[in-house]
């Protein structure tokens, strides 16, 4: 992988070429929503409509192969890997972490929908009757089905391949990077520039249009709790004043402003949840968050593929195609981001930790939200939520909590959480473009870093007064469909890279003998057989000349010092040193010759006969180590008999180690 970036080298902390290009392409798409909202929004849609009708099992194939990818990265070998060099530690605890992975993805997505999507599910399933039992147990598995496993399986796929490339192989923390195995140096040039132009643009569209919805919520709250009107005027100030601190957020730096801002947003909705779980029917959410739990896991195949293709229906392009376009959308930025926080974790914590732990979370805060909502429609008729609810959802949050003592303070938590989960993903947004426009650096000039902040908010602004917020939002949708190309293509080039890296992690951690000082022909004879290459009978050689008399050596001193030893000779000249242990388990250590085909084999499927050496030149031979286990995957071939006892009885004491941890 290429090590001198400008990242590591210290060159220009701004890169002209996706800075303003990516500028450029932002007032053009903002200037066609403002002036012409109504021929974007109607173009945009045409084109969503088309890709759900025509591509909607794409979208559905490409999140599950994510999910079934990355899970399967986790439990194979390569979940050793860090996300950095060997010795590097995790710049951030778990709990700081899991914060700010949570504020930056979709904790805003859940306290938009914690009520109201559950409850829209209940009032219009796809596959139960409205207001049923089973209706209620649909809606929940649907809703956690829409943000569990699948939505953080696409932001850690990002982030795993962002992480990997740029802290393991020293590459620029940028969308570009991911594409180095496919087209190598090139993505320096002017591919590389388009792709993290594309991120630019996609993070500016996702952020803008969600603080300019998200502003609705926000004066609807206000609205509600204090009568402030809900007008332009208010929403406008109420973006102003959130992109004001998500700047000031930003300046300050990642430790200073959003980490603590996200570890302040966790304290204060696992207060507001626990809140609701026990002033609401506990036992009754305890017993719905287990059986929500297994629905969801019991299910989670069927979901996964399920497009209703003998039972067509519009919901599914309204509601799942919908929700993975938008976080495919979302991905560059939340992905980046992940990744700017998780150096240092091996690649099994790190998928474990943003697959599980926030899923679980998901799961418990819409039960306590969700059944409790769908409860009070059902159980004691409360019909003016779901009224409200099926009106406008930004209200649904606030009517909720009108149902619980305290429900004034409850509000005003509320909306605080509300601010300050936008503030987290304005700011955070903020500082990935930042490091998209700086070779990966986020320790760039201070107008930059404010550039990138208010921008966002002057597109919300612009877009909102002028109608366009919807058409950019269909816009950011859209692009999931081009992007999801790169992603294939960048997953594809990940996988490998880790073969590699296992490889090369494997060949690093193979047993080798120690030169002797007192035998300096040792390392002669070692390269000698590197070079050319052993026979079959230069293997029998050895072992009979030096790996024969070497087991006679240790069996003997063995007895000497009371062990039951046995040496003996077997088929194709291998030979096998014993030593019991009683009840438990021998020591056995084995060499076998063992044909293998040269790095430079025409024939690479050729077969391959232990026993007999053909003469073909594509063959040699390897003296391996066997133990009890079976093969050691290490060739002693021209190790000298000191070092080969060396190796004997560092084994020996490996077996005992293994033997005293079972005691």
């Amino acid at each position: 992988m290429k090590q001198n970036t400008p990242a590591e080298t210290g060159k220009a902390r701004f890169d002209p070429p996706v800075f303003y290009s990516s500028t450029a392409i932002l007032l053009l798409l903002v200037a066609y929503a403002v002036f012409f909202p109504e021929d974007a929004t109607q173009r945009f849609k045409s084109l969503q409509s088309a890709i759900v009708d025509y591509m909607g099992w794409y979208y559905i194939l490409i999140v599950a192969i994510l999910l079934i990818t990355v899970v399967l990265i986790s439990l194979s070998r390569y979940g050793d890997i860090k996300l950095g060099p060997e010795h590097a530690k995790p710049d951030y605890s778990f709990g700081s972490w899991l914060a700010m992975l949570f504020s930056a993805g979709i904790g805003i997505g859940l306290l938009f929908f914690g009520v109201a999507e559950p409850v829209m599910h209940y009032l219009n399933p796809p596959d139960a009757d409205p207001g049923t039992v089973e209706a209620a147990r649909d809606a929940m598995v649907l809703s956690i089905f829409h943000w569990g496993f699948h939505v953080w399986a696409i932001f850690a796929g990002v982030a795993l391949i962002l992480g990997y490339f740029s802290y393991r192989h020293n590459l620029p923390l940028t969308l570009r990077s991911a594409l180095y195995p496919l087209i190598g140096e090139r993505i320096h040039g002017p591919i590389g520039h388009a792709i993290d132009v594309f991120a630019i643009v996609s993070t500016v569209c996702g952020v803008a249009t969600t603080l300019g919805f998200g502003v609705l919520q926000m004066n609807s709250g206000l609205n509600h709790l204090f009568g402030v009107p809900v007008t332009n005027g208010v929403q406008v100030i109420l973006i102003a004043v959130t992109t004001a601190v998500a700047t000031i957020s930003v300046v300050v730096g990642l430790d200073a402003g959003i980490k603590r801002l996200s570890q302040l947003n966790m304290g204060l909705a696992a207060l507001l949840m626990l809140t609701i779980l026990f002033l609401g029917s506990t036992v009754y959410l305890f017993q719905a968050f287990v059986q929500n739990l297994g629905s969801y896991l019991t299910v989670l195949v069927d979901r996964t593929f399920k497009l209703y293709a003998y039972a067509p229906t519009d919901w599914i392009g309204g509601w799942t195609i919908f929700y993975w376009g938008w976080c495919l959308s979302w991905s560059p930025f939340v992905g980046l981001f992940i990744a700017r926080i998780s150096r240092g974790r091996t690649i099994r914590e790190f998928i474990i930790g943003t697959l599980l732990m926030p899923t679980m979370i998901t799961i418990l805060w819409l039960t306590v939200f969700g059944n409790t909502a769908i409860r009070l429609i059902r159980d004691q008729g409360l019909q003016s939520l779901a009224d409200i609810i099926e009106k406008d959802q930004s209200l649904a949050l606030f009517q909720f909590l009108e149902q619980f003592p305290f429900s004034e303070a409850l509000s005003l938590l509320a909306i605080v959480l509300v601010v300050i989960f936008f503030v987290t993903s304005a700011d955070s947004g903020a500082m990935v473009m930042n490091m998209l426009s700086s070779h990966g650096r986020d320790d760039t000039p201070l107008w930059q870093r404010i550039y990138w902040s208010a921008i966002v908010g002057v597109v919300a602004i612009a877009l909102l007064l002028a109608g366009g917020l919807a058409s950019l939002q269909t816009a950011a949708i859209t692009s999931a469909l081009p992007f999801s190309i790169i992603l294939l293509a960048a997953l594809y080039g990940l996988i490998k890279a880790l073969r590699t890296d296992s490889a090369k992690r494997d060949a690093q951690s193979a047993t080798v003998a120690p030169i002797s000082a007192r035998n300096p022909v040792s390392w002669e004879r070692r390269l000698k057989n590197l070079v050319q290459l052993p026979s079959l009978q230069e293997v029998h050689d050895y072992i009979g000349e030096t790996a024969l008399p070497a087991m006679h050596d240790f069996a003997a001193q063995g007895e000497r010092n009371g062990l039951v030893t046995k040496v003996s000779e077997g088929e194709n000249r291998s030979v096998r040193l014993s030593v019991s242990q009683g009840e438990e388990l021998d020591f056995v250590y084995s060499i076998f010759p063992k044909a293998h085909l040269k790095p430079t084999a025409s024939n690479a499927d050729a077969e391959l006969d232990d026993t007999h050496d053909d003469g073909s030149p594509d063959k040699y031979f390897r003296a391996e180590v066997h133990l009890s286990e079976g093969g050691q995957d290490y060739d002693v071939m021209g190790w000298t008999r000191d070092q080969l006892l060396t190796d004997i009885l560092s084994q020996y004491e490996r077996h005992l180690q293994f033997l005293h941890s079972l005691r």
